[in-house]
């Protein structure tokens, strides 16, 4: 006689692969894991955007000095984009296109998160001027702001602080945090 066994006596088989919870656990280590990295990457990057904000403001700085011994009759110049190529070829520079910023981003206002800005004193020929960098985004692309005038100082301006203090190197990152 032949023995009929149930299903349920049978030994079963585990399929292949990974449980639902498995996989679950899985993920939610991923995502804990991001959690934490996610910020140390934002601060990098604004810390990134910052010493560019920093280097651009020299290069700006370095281009208005050679602007205003360029063009002795406008001192220097009264926008960024009068230092830039301004759609010319630069083979015969002009006072409006001097091509002396070669990076168009810096030359339009706009570089690494950064917003720069020239205000001129409004004399022919300009004596003075002062450069200003903000963030696009505050606390996003960069956490403070910079400004410079014609004596090369850089200054930073940190959100929520009372005045402005001089920029050094050592400070292990734009804004001294």
């Amino acid at each position: 006689m032949s023995e009929v066994t149930s299903q349920s006596e049978m030994p079963r088989t585990r399929a292949a692969g990974f449980s639902l919870v498995e996989l679950l656990v899985v993920v939610m280590v991923i995502l804990g894991i991001t959690a934490i990295a996610i910020p140390s990457f934002v601060q990098a990057r604004m810390k990134a955007n910052e010493a560019s904000a920093v280097s651009s403001m020299h290069v700006i700085q370095t281009a208005e000095f050679m602007y205003s011994e360029s063009y002795p009759d406008h001192g220097y110049a009264k926008k960024l984009g009068d230092m830039g190529a301004n759609g010319s070829d630069c083979k015969s520079p002009t006072p409006d296109s001097a091509c002396l910023l070669m990076d168009d981003s810096l030359a339009s206002g706009y570089k690494s998160g950064y917003a720069f800005s020239i205000v001129s004193d409004n004399q022919t020929p300009s004596i003075s001027y002062t450069l200003n960098g903000t963030p696009e985004a505050g606390g996003v692309s960069g956490r403070c702001s910079f400004s410079a005038s014609s004596g090369g100082q850089i200054n930073i301006i940190v959100p929520g602080a009372t005045g402005t203090s001089r920029f050094t190197a050592s400070g292990g990152g734009g804004c001294g945090q």
